[in-house]
């Protein structure tokens, strides 16, 4: 007996020692653990995609190797903790794609103009080119829009449709054509321009809402179900070629549930995703929503992993961003602020009931402190009733919100996502209502007072998915075009400004103790930069890609350095698709 117990305690100690060993180790790093400023280590050991511990080099891998550890040397690279974006429309743009010819990170509209005629020369007949989101004028060397005239003579046979920010858009004759648009076409709360004979000239603007341009734009091609299903995954490399290992869909128009994430959800169930998921469902038919609301509560459930082989890696999260359609704040900043419906708050008001009784989380989009003040009188209403106790919710934007209003969420321990979308509309702002005293967001008020920030950038219909801009707008301040909008004393420091990118980010989704660091007992996620982030100047922060993006302990994404570990994904299809030729975001600055 006692020899057989001696045996057991000897396999049992092996089993402890093996269990102590690492699949993974990363040496020979800066290694930003992110849990204070300054803290760098060395290397750092994982298993099964947890970080089991991190410190010098020689350390981890006189304790922590074996035969079996995959050993990757950083070469000296700076290593960040995966990138996550808390408002973004991943799913959505991943059924899309494929199918766009992006001009986020080019250089000069003669440039744009180019690609857009080469585009249309390898489209086939009946298929839309078109340009959704991505830039402005200002990014452009020549700071001008192209005309309406330019886009014609570029593409005379083919149908074009390029939207700009929220408020216009260019539809150029073929595409007039194809779609039947007459002067006698309307659409509520826009404005389909017309000439001196009443002819349409191409151009769209939005007024009230933006209802001319998307429901446009739903009228364009759609890929088939095999090239959605290589869209998304194209999109999500192209997003881990930047470092984001985990995003949080923010949901948005015309993406219907269920029927809209089954893409993504099949890719979840095959372990095809390289990144982490989580997703709200956003009701679509005005007047609805309460009943899509309470089918979905009665029929969902929240905080179930899909992905077999990631932890978290496919999860619905609960409502929003918008939640009923009086009110949504459109923020089209070529027009004056609209004011919510008079019925706002009776339509919100069951349906946060109903969220707060069931404990389901949810966002709001708000863009304006004068929209905010109205809801939180919703929200205190129901909560005086349903306390909230600690229900995770938040706002989505609050570029306008008042310190008032801030004091106000805080007391319902509410969050605030923040997005950068004033880096691409802070000159239209400035010519609405004058330059701003004050940060807006008032990001470092919000961080001041202890309430929840996490970063993200609302790709892909306005702004860039590329977070290394939206970082480059937190350092410095300046629009896209360079504008100080900010005042200079009123920026992020790069510590602070990279936190709201990861563990920040983190708690929009339940998991600040679970991914944001790299210590102990955290996600294996992470990504080592082309650039030391935290030394190169604010400008050149614009030009950092990630050079090995690993999600889960796994590389699923490397170049340069580490293009040997790069793993494979299936060509791009269709083969006139734009990302086949040009990829996503241009190349360097």
């Amino acid at each position: 007996m006692k020899q057989l117990f001696v045996l057991l305690l000897f396999f049992f100690g092996l089993l402890v020692q093996s269990q102590e060993k690492a699949d993974l180790i990363i040496y020979n790093g800066k290694i930003a653990t992110m849990q204070k400023p300054g803290e760098f280590v060395q290397a750092l050991a994982t298993k099964d995609g947890i970080i089991l511990a991190t410190g010098t080099s020689k350390m981890i891998l006189e304790t922590y190797k074996i035969t079996a550890t995959k050993i990757i040397d950083a070469k000296g690279k700076t290593v960040v903790p995966g990138l996550n974006d808390s408002h973004i429309h991943v799913i959505r743009e991943g059924l899309n794609y494929n199918a766009e010819l992006r001009w986020d990170g080019v250089k000069t509209l003669k440039r744009a103009m180019e690609m857009l005629k080469e585009q249309a020369a390898r489209t086939p007949p009946g298929v839309w080119i078109k340009v959704i989101g991505g830039w402005n004028e200002f990014g452009f060397e020549e700071k001008r829009q192209p005309t309406i005239d330019e886009i014609n003579t570029a593409v005379p046979d083919k149908p074009v449709f390029i939207t700009y920010l929220y408020g216009k858009a260019f539809l150029n004759k073929k595409g007039i054509e194809v779609l039947g648009y007459t002067k006698d076409t309307h659409y509520e709360g826009s404005v389909l321009e017309q000439d001196k004979n009443g002819n349409l000239t191409g151009l769209m603007f939005a007024k009230e809402t933006p209802k001319a341009i998307y429901t446009t734009l739903g009228l364009t091609t759609k890929l088939t179900p095999e090239e959605r299903s290589n869209s998304s995954l194209q999109f999500n490399r192209e997003l881990n070629r930047f470092g984001l290992t985990s995003v949080i869909d923010a949901a948005g128009g015309a993406q219907n549930f269920p029927a809209d994430y089954a893409t993504s959800m099949e890719l979840a169930k095959q372990g095809k995703l390289n990144l982490r998921i989580s997703y709200y469902l956003f009701a679509q038919q005005k007047g609805k929503e309460l009943q899509d609301y309470e089918k979905w509560v009665a029929e969902t459930v929240i905080n179930k992993n899909d992905n077999l082989l990631t932890a978290n890696g496919y999860t619905e999260e609960g409502a929003g961003e918008n939640i009923v359609a009086s009110a949504a704040d459109f923020e089209n900043f070529l027009e004056p602020r609209i004011v919510l419906s008079d019925e706002m708050e009776k339509d919100l008001e069951p349906i946060i009931r109903l969220l707060v009784k069931n404990k389901w989380p949810f966002r709001l989009h708000a863009t304006y402190g004068e929209s905010i003040d109205r809801m939180l009188n919703v929200f205190e209403k129901v909560n005086k009733e349903i306390p909230f106790n600690g229900l995770r919710w938040f706002f989505d934007h609050a570029e306008t919100i008042t310190p008032q209003e801030l004091e106000r969420v805080k007391a319902l321990n509410g969050g605030i996502a923040v997005q950068f979308r004033m880096y691409f509309q802070g000159e239209l702002y400035q010519k609405m209502y004058g330059t701003p005293k004050t940060q807006l967001p008032p990001i470092k008020k919000m961080l001041a007072m202890g309430i929840p920030v996490g970063m993200g950038t609302d790709a892909t219909r306005i702004s860039t998915y590329n977070p290394w801009m939206a970082l480059h707008w937190l350092i410095t301040g300046k629009t896209l075009g360079g504008m100080q909008f900010w005042p200079k004393d009123q920026v992020l420091d790069k510590f602070t400004a990279l936190q709201l990118y990861t563990s920040g980010s983190a708690w929009f989704s339940g998991e600040e103790n679970e991914k944001g660091k790299l210590i102990k007992g955290m996600y294996a996620d992470m990504s080592i930069l082309s650039e030391d982030y935290f030394t190169v100047s604010a400008d050149k922060v614009r030009n950092i890609e990630s050079d090995l993006t690993l999600v889960n302990g796994k590389v699923v994404y490397g170049a340069r350095d580490f293009k040997a570990l790069d793993p494979e994904i299936a060509p791009v299809i269709p083969d006139w698709s734009p990302v086949k030729y040009f990829g996503g975001y241009a190349k360097k600055l």
